[in-house]
């Protein structure tokens, strides 16, 4: 890349960091344990004292550090904010740009088990993919907003800005959780650079009358479990998007609650009976991720993205070429028919077996396949 404008990164976190986050886990102040059973009022004081002793005595960031820094990454400014990615460039001449865009909780590390598959697949006929992974604006090593307006829209034209930086003038698109939500906006804004779409989360209005009135039982199923989703696991959400700034403090202070915080998700969002996310994710994996927060001191500029992108959420139709992939366990699961009322164009519809929120994280040969299915037939 010879533009000026984008400047190599390496991740280097300061030895009086990790040393700081030690002394903080060695003088956690708990509560006391729930009255009520598993994890009906959040994550279990057993459970998070038992990851917060490991994380203090046995945890190693320099690994996760050295194997981020494995990969190339930039930083470059747009729309006047600092924007972190990862570019990793297949060996393939016939090779293509995709950007993928992570979410909250999670992060660019929920990419780390597809970027080989996609980059240098092991089958020589499967097509291969250069990779563009940024930071969302106010996570990771992006660029804080000292502003208002960064939310969804604003972030998807600084990705067809990114890309088009890169020398990128077509791309195809993917994301998951805020990353749907951006990637569904590219293709809203439809600026004439993303050829095609991809998302694992799959954000439509509310079903139609029609729909309502002729529900097939997988869609009241998948109404039911939204519902579920809205009465006894979206609070997270409201503090987001109401009051992030207050949030951030205990978030910025607390490494425990920073933790809390992030782990419950991956339990209630994972497809999983168990009661230990870690039946779904390595302890370490999940370590890292909440790393990725506590490290950058990203609790509440992350949550903004809430405030920003909830107070007047974009469902426009959508006309490029989509891809859409249904993972059993996600929050969200509309029908085919119900998505088609906002992807005009719908190319690709996969319904994967299993697999829940963080699907390129808990089942990443599904979602490799599922985004093959999605873009390899296509063309730019």
């Amino acid at each position: 890349m010879a533009n000026d404008n984008i400047r190599r990164f390496e991740i280097s976190i300061a030895q009086s960091q990790l040393d700081d986050l030690k002394e903080r886990l060695g003088n956690a102040r708990f509560p006391e344990r729930s009255p009520a059973d598993d994890w009906q009022q959040g994550i279990p004081l057993d459970y998070v004292q038992e990851l917060a002793s490991y994380w203090r005595d046995q945890y190693d960031w320099r690994r996760c550090e050295k194997a981020l820094n494995r990969y190339d990454h930039f930083i470059t400014e747009i729309d006047g904010l600092d924007i972190h990615f990862m570019h990793i460039k297949s060996s393939r001449q016939d090779a293509r740009p995709l950007i993928m865009t992570h979410g909250w909780p999670g992060s660019i590390l929920e990419f780390m088990d597809v970027i080989e598959p996609l980059t240098n697949p092991s089958d020589s006929d499967a097509q291969a993919y250069h990779l563009i992974i940024p930071s969302l604006p106010g996570y990771g090593f992006s660029g804080r907003p000292t502003e208002t307006g960064w939310g969804a829209e604003r972030t998807a034209k600084a990705w067809d800005a990114l890309m088009l930086r890169l020398g990128y003038d077509r791309y195809f698109a993917q994301g998951g959780d805020w990353g749907s939500l951006v990637t569904c906006m590219i293709g809203v804004q439809n600026h004439g650079h993303c050829a095609a779409l991809h998302v694992n989360l799959v954000v439509v209005g509310p079903p139609s009358a029609e729909i309502i009135g002729s529900l097939t039982p997988k869609e009241a199923a998948s109404l039911a479990h939204f519902g579920e989703y809205q009465s006894t696991g979206s609070g997270y959400a409201e503090i987001q998007r109401t009051k992030p700034q207050t949030l951030g403090y205990a978030l910025a202070d607390s490494p425990v609650g920073q933790m809390a915080w992030i782990i419950e998700k991956f339990q209630g969002w994972t497809d999983t009976q168990a009661d230990n996310p870690e039946a779904a994710f390595d302890r370490d994996r999940l370590l890292d991720n909440v790393m990725l927060y506590w490290l950058t001191n990203s609790g509440a500029s992350s949550a903004r993205f809430y405030w920003e992108s909830f107070a007047n959420p974009n469902i426009d139709p959508i006309t490029i070429p989509s891809g859409c992939s249904i993972f059993p366990h996600e929050i969200m699961a509309p029908s085919r028919r119900w998505a088609e009322t906002r992807f005009k164009n719908l190319s690709y519809w996969g319904e994967a077996e299993k697999g829940g929120h963080f699907a390129a994280m808990e089942q990443p040969e599904i979602f490799v396949n599922e985004i093959r299915g999605c873009f390899d037939t296509l063309s730019l």
